[in-house]
């Protein structure tokens, strides 16, 4: 064998990888890195690369891939970014989360019988058209509501299980008060206390499972109370609809425009109670201040008005100031409630809610009824983590993070969906947008999910018609994704009738 053979022959060798067999001549030229992360990412998906996985050493597989060492760092550094991969010093890379399998390449077909996303959409926006579309599989997510799950303090929490564990009495493992432990109900008024201005005797703090709960259990104790409706924002959210309606209550709608809340329509729909997101409006993120805010103080101070005060998103601010709680103004008329899904992890479902006196005792019987209370471990350990100042950690962790996704989603729309009009994005995890234009926003969302991309079309949040629109969340997905997911809805959009 010649010198050039053998040296062809080496190179040939060195060309491929037992790790995910991996074959370099399959990237395209000038294009290995984005190949390699693309390969890597599909084996983190389909579960060939799970969580606490170690990954070659950079200059190991470049060498097995005869690529240079750069080519093997950037691609590793870009799922770094994407939240996907960590360097662990001596320990080398590791994976620490997963994303959503890829269907087109390594899913599962879907199911006989399985609702087509044109059937799904074109339905009228129930409560299973709605949990049959959040189900549903695709490859990029975009759906609001929902904060970088990979994010999650893992760390910090295991250290406050281990403190909680370390000092726990054996009482803690009673059925304990169904308010909730007294531990977190503390935490909780001095969460509040410092990040939204409320004062309160923690006594009057009732955890619950989320803010959906809180909706469930109000909207019992009202409709005992006799009330047949609850005035709801228009937009607003479809799931908050759902949960009245499944109370036996109906959901009359109140305009929002550029201040908030319509408080004249409030009035004209002759309600006594209203339910509201005034801190960052779901979907248009519209904030509720000065007049507006004093004319909706008058209106539940003279009519003795309940106002349900939904605290959506305070916290996530990135280009204004704070904006006080209504509930720090007006303590009779207001119940605020509060949760943790989109600070921490939807899946810990505990929340919070602080009723005015009057509901105070009937809510504290429904939650006794409805479940004894939340889990005392976990309520335990969310406690130690905000009063360790853990969460004020976190909470600035996220807001830097999710500010470089929503910064990447606007780019985004404005190379893809240039004709949108973008709302929302000084706060929040999601960005609505509206196109001049005269098309169903459901079929432009049905013909995504076929593309294996996943939004939620504005129509599905008001209850009387507009023009098209779609509720974008970017806080779960990664840079990538987002820009994947734009250009393929742009894509999309033109190819409408």
């Amino acid at each position: 064998m010649d010198r050039s053979n053998e040296g062809a022959l080496l190179r040939s060798k060195r060309a491929g990888s037992d790790f995910l067999h991996l074959v370099i001549e399959e990237a395209p030229r000038g294009g290995k890195a984005d190949w390699l992360a693309r390969r890597i990412r599909l084996a983190l998906a389909d579960g060939r690369l799970p969580v606490g996985s170690r990954l070659p050493a950079t200059r190991v597989l470049a060498g097995e891939l005869g690529v240079s060492r750069g080519v093997v760092t950037e691609a590793y550094q870009r799922l770094v970014e994407d939240g996907h991969l960590a360097g662990r010093g001596r320990g080398g890379t590791v994976v620490v989360a997963a994303p959503a399998a890829t269907p087109t390449e390594a899913g599962p077909p879907a199911p006989a019988g399985a609702p087509s996303p044109r059937a799904v959409f074109a339905a009228a926006p129930g409560a299973d058209v709605f949990d049959t579309v959040r189900s549903a599989g695709a490859r990029i997510d975009l759906s609001p509501g929902v904060p970088d799950l990979a994010a999650f303090p893992r760390a910090a929490w295991l250290r406050a299980e281990r403190r909680v564990f370390g000092r726990l009495a054996a009482s803690d493992l009673g059925y304990g008060d169904p308010r909730g432990t007294p531990a977190l109900r503390l935490a909780v008024a001095h969460w509040i206390a410092r990040n939204r201005g409320i004062r309160m005797d923690p006594a009057d703090v009732l955890i619950v499972a989320g803010t959906a709960q809180t909706l469930t259990l109000l909207g019992r104790v009202l409709h005992d109370d006799g009330l047949r409706a609850v005035a709801v924002e228009d937009p607003g959210s479809l799931g908050a609809r759902q949960h009245l309606h499944a109370c036996g209550l109906a959901t009359p709608p109140v305009a929002v425009d550029s201040e908030g809340v319509r408080v004249d329509e409030l009035r004209a729909t002759g309600e006594a109670a209203v339910l509201l997101t005034p801190a960052h409006q779901f979907p248009t993120g519209v904030v509720l201040r000065g007049g507006r805010r004093a004319e909706l103080m008058r209106w539940a101070r003279e009519a003795d008005g309940l106002v349900i005060e939904d605290d959506y998103d305070a916290e996530h601010r990135y280009d204004r100031t704070p904006v006080p709680a209504l509930r720090s103004v007006l303590t009779e008329n207001v119940c605020y409630a509060g949760s943790v899904s989109k600070l921490l992890a939807p899946a810990l479902r505990i929340g919070w809610v602080i009723a005015p006196p009057k509901y105070r005792d009937a809510l504290v019987d429904a939650k006794r009824f409805a479940d004894l209370g939340n889990a005392a471990l976990p309520q335990l350990v969310l406690a130690d983590f905000m009063e360790s100042g853990a969460m004020e950690r976190q909470l600035r962790q996220l807001r830097g993070h999710h500010r470089r996704r929503r910064d990447a989603m606007i780019a985004a729309i404005g190379s893809h969906l240039p004709s949108a009009t973008v709302r929302g994005a000084a706060a929040g995890l999601h960005l609505t947008v509206t196109f001049d234009a005269d098309f169903a926003d459901t079929e432009l969302a049905a013909a995504a999910l076929a593309r294996q991309v996943k939004v939620h079309p504005l129509s599905w949040h008001r209850q009387r018609a507009h023009r098209p629109g779609l509720v974008l969340g970017y806080a779960a997905s990664t840079p990538t994704d987002i820009g994947e997911g734009i250009a393929t809805l742009g894509e999309v959009l033109r190819r409408l009738p």
